[in-house]
């Protein structure tokens, strides 16, 4: 008869002879031994695995876990490190483990913002205070920022899960909030703030980047340094983060994958700064097309609103159709915007996609390469017809918007 297994489990570091008790208790007791096995973590050999992972396995193939659990933990030994100070709760282990931890540590909290255009300006439409554990806030600052941006749902076709691909890749998104509450200086009476603007995500931590590390590091491979050792190690254990280093280059490969440009690391002041880009429509990248300042709020609108017409634009930019017809020319030749719909009142104008502008596949252009030549707007014109005058006239109708 085969016997079922049960894993008896503590802090690793901790209630060890208890645990080798339970395990003797159940091999010296004639009806347990003839139905179950104990098991102890510690006496699996050596193995080329992560241990967290074969520890989640003996879990899934145990038929029951026994978790033995001490009145206080944290007891500093050669090979431990402390969640006490003194004997109370260190700020890690509020921060991490307690309740309301914001009363003890007011500023541990996250402001999440969400602005409608490019700017830090009132009215916000949507703004949010969380509170709780460095777990709880990396997961709503998350929520808060997914269920802002534009998101595709997929079909079944390639299974029976439905795929959702969200404008900013959610794992990037993930590593951005995790950096900021793992890494902030908590000594500071400043807050994480989670920024998302009609353009880009920005996310600002108080602190600054410990030595030798620096903006263009990060950039490349380079060794973990976290800020908060005691917060950065549970947040690791619960797969919220790498301690290798990888977690900027990891952002960096996710946005390239989905055409998106690489993020932008600053340090201003004595706060660091992480801005996604949602679109491909950076600022450089408008700041090289020469665009007018009524065309940059056209583009602000439609990042807003998702599309806008000609009769949209005239009213937004205070001109005539004519010269809202000629903008919005420029902006679908330059590859800004894309024309969708008939002539006439059907049609609307939506940003471009990724290396619509010619020659740039979604970069910015050399600024002393010459800019293409526009056709003239009577080549895309029709040409007249038998008995049509050619001239002012012809074509009329053609260009509608």
């Amino acid at each position: 008869m085969s016997t079922g297994t049960i894993f008896v489990s503590s802090v690793q570091k901790e209630l060890a002879e208890e645990r080798r008790a339970v395990k003797a208790f159940v091999e010296g007791d004639a009806l347990l031994r003839r139905f179950f096995t104990a098991f102890l973590f510690e006496d699996l050999p050596a193995a080329d695995a992560r241990a967290d992972a074969v520890y989640l396995d003996e879990v899934d193939r145990s038929v029951l876990y026994v978790g033995l659990f001490g009145n206080e933990y944290g007891l500093e030994d050669a090979r431990g490190v402390s969640l006490l100070d003194g004997g109370e709760p260190s700020h890690a282990a509020v921060l991490l483990f307690g309740h309301n931890p914001q009363r003890f540590l007011l500023s541990s909290e996250v402001k999440c913002l969400h602005f409608h255009g490019t700017e830090v300006r009132k009215p916000i439409p949507s703004y949010q205070v969380y509170k709780g554990t460095a777990f709880e806030l990396v997961d709503q600052a998350l929520d808060f920022v997914m269920s802002k941006i534009a998101r595709r749902v997929g079909t079944r076709a390639l299974g029976p899960a439905v795929p959702v691909d969200y404008e900013l890749p959610r794992e990037a998104v993930a590593e951005a909030i995790v950096n900021a509450v793992a890494h902030r200086d908590y000594a500071s009476n400043a807050s994480v703030q989670v920024m998302l603007f009609a353009d880009r995500l920005e996310v600002w931590n108080p602190g600054e980047l410990p030595p030798p590390l620096t903006v263009e590091r990060l950039r490349r491979p380079h060794p973990s340094i976290p800020h908060n050792p005691l917060i950065a190690d549970p947040l690791f254990l619960a797969r919220y983060i790498e301690r290798a280093g990888t977690g900027t280059l990891d952002m960096i490969a996710r946005l390239r994958e989905a055409g998106l440009p690489e993020p932008e690391f600053r340090q201003d002041g004595g706060t660091f700064v992480q801005a996604l880009w949602r679109h491909w429509l950076t600022s450089d990248v408008l700041a090289s097309l020469d665009l007018s300042e009524r065309q940059k709020r056209a583009i602000d609108f439609v990042r807003a609103n998702a599309r806008i017409g000609n009769a949209e634009y005239q009213r937004l930019a205070g001109v005539t159709k004519k010269t809202a017809s000629r903008d919005l020319d420029d902006l679908v030749e330059k590859g800004v915007f894309e024309r969708s719909g008939i002539t006439g009142r059907g049609t609307h104008y939506v940003l471009g996609r990724k290396g619509d502008i010619k020659g740039t596949k979604g970069t910015p252009p050399d600024r002393g390469a010459k800019a293409p030549e526009k056709r003239s707007r009577r080549a895309r014109t029709a040409q007249p017809g038998p008995g049509q005058r050619a001239g002012k006239g012809a074509g009329k109708g053609t260009m509608g918007t």
